[in-house]
């Protein structure tokens, strides 16, 4: 099923994957990462709620923002390798 996901979010996987893994990788990067994802996501679906009642087509910027930041965490986070995760975060 891992695999399947893989083949699906590769062209996000791609521009994060480094090839080789780091060095000062950590567990709870990746848990850290997931969380911030899901935080994301879940403002997104908020911002959602507040840019369905007040009706304009700008609001929906912060929604499409969040939810696409939370999915490329969430995605970098379940299916990324150790490098991914370390890029992610900035660490070499």
């Amino acid at each position: 099923m891992k695999n399947i996901f893989t083949k699906i979010f590769w062209p996000i996987l791609r521009f994060f994957e480094t090839g080789e893994d780091s060095v000062n990788y950590k567990k709870s990067h990746r848990v850290a990462l997931n969380i911030v994802g899901a935080l994301f996501i879940f403002l997104s679906f908020v911002s959602g709620a507040a840019a369905n009642s007040v009706g304009g087509i700008s609001s929906l910027i912060p929604v499409i923002i969040f939810l696409c930041v939370g999915i490329v965490a969430v995605v970098i986070g379940w299916l990324g390798s150790n490098g991914a995760v370390s890029k992610i975060w900035g660490t070499k």
